[in-house]
């Protein structure tokens, strides 16, 4: 089959592979009809997340249609189309028990390997996402194996078409998730730093949920002029202004109830940060975190969907402590916000698809990635067809 193969930094190609096939019992094969550049692809992209290899298929982001399945499913069908949370999850574990699928821990081979003993270890295997994530290949392909099938793929009915499901995989119930952590709800204010496709999904959620302001904060003036006439929010353009200092001038100097850090490790800092993080001392500048810190109010709650990676430099926990402030942070866990939010969209209550701005072919992949990663011809969102 033909695949995005991961080679080098900066250098992905769609290549030849080998086929998958089923390999446990309650595996599914499943020929991709839809697939997409999720933004912490670009992560990879970078060569910034350990345990990446050259070969890997990337890609957690798709759906299509069962083609085979192993004599343990019981809970799909051939011919079923399905859209795949890219957390693998068994179900059953101590987590799973208690719906924190992205804490698995059984899924991930490789949990543990890559890290000393007193180190914090991964949880729940991912797809296309290293091998620290348990090295599982992805679905920027024609086909992909898909583990423990009974417990997350969700089926889609006839009437709605791929790209109106496609981003239950990810950037949905990641960003609905964020804004559910952070406690947004009606007449809630909250600040979103970050409008790249997670940003969006969640300025989408808070809007459903009622929320009265939302200010959103990037400098990428075509993704803040999207967020504002589609979500209406409030843009922030941190090239302009102290992002933070804006916020608190306009909620009576208090803060918003909640933040959003949906930009994650790769946010500029000083010098001295950038300095730190290229010769691997730190995984993180912390720019975003501090100004969350400093836009949210008193007793209010930052929610960190951005992934994050390593030590962060000059973290201001002091000033979290003194403005009693929590931290919900941490893999989305799909499996459990797939079924409400493909209702919310039968309802027509969301419209994710909304975020889509370029459609290729998967031979053009390589070059997806490279315009994503530029943000050329005002991309936010790509999906890609095998």
């Amino acid at each position: 089959m033909r695949a995005l193969v991961y080679h080098s930094a900066h250098e992905v190609k769609v290549d030849t592979v080998a086929d998958p096939v089923i390999q446990e019992p309650d595996d599914i094969i499943l020929q991709i009809t839809a697939t997409a550049i999720c933004g912490s692809d670009l992560h990879l992209y970078r060569g910034k997340v350990p345990g990446l290899k050259e070969g890997d298929i990337l890609g957690h982001e798709f759906m299509g249609v069962v083609v085979d399945a192993g004599p343990a499913v019981t809970a799909l069908k051939k011919g079923d189309r399905v859209v795949v949370p890219f957390v693998i999850a068994c179900g059953s574990c101590f987590f799973c028990d208690m719906q924190l699928f992205s804490a698995c821990e059984t899924t991930n081979p490789d949990r543990g390997t890559l890290m000393n003993k007193k180190s914090l270890r991964p949880g729940a295997a991912l797809f296309g996402y290293t091998h620290m994530y348990g090295g599982v290949p992805g679905g920027q392909a024609e086909y992909v194996r898909v583990p423990k099938a009974n417990v997350g793929p969700i089926k889609i009915p006839d009437t709605l078409q791929d790209e109106q499901v496609l981003f239950l995989s990810d950037i949905l119930p990641t960003g609905y998730q964020a804004v559910v952590n952070a406690g947004v709800g009606p007449d809630s204010s909250v600040a979103i730093f970050g409008a790249g496709p997670v940003g969006q999904m969640a300025a989408a959620s808070a809007r459903m949920l009622g929320a009265d302001r939302i200010f959103m904060v990037d400098h990428h003036v075509y993704r803040l002029e999207f967020a504002r006439t589609t979500y209406g929010v409030i843009p922030i353009n941190f090239d302009d202004v102290d992002a933070a200092e804006f916020i608190i001038e306009n909620t009576s100097y208090r803060g918003v109830d909640a933040v959003v850090d949906a930009v994650g490790f790769e946010a500029k800092g000083s010098m001295l940060e950038t300095a730190l993080t290229a010769i691997k001392l730190e995984g993180s500048s912390g720019k975003a975190l501090r100004q969350c810190i400093a836009a949210v109010r008193r007793g209010g709650t930052v929610s960190v969907p951005g992934l994050y990676a390593g030590f962060i430099h000059g973290f201001l926990f002091g000033d979290a402590f003194e403005k009693g402030i929590g931290f919900k942070t941490g893999q989305t866990h799909v499996q459990r916000f797939m079924p409400e939010l493909l209702k919310y969209i039968e309802e027509g209550k969301l419209r994710p698809e909304a975020i889509i701005s370029h459609r290729m072919p998967l031979a053009q992949a390589a070059a997806g990635y490279k315009m994503f990663d530029q943000k050329d011809d005002a991309c936010r969102k790509i999906v890609l067809r095998p």
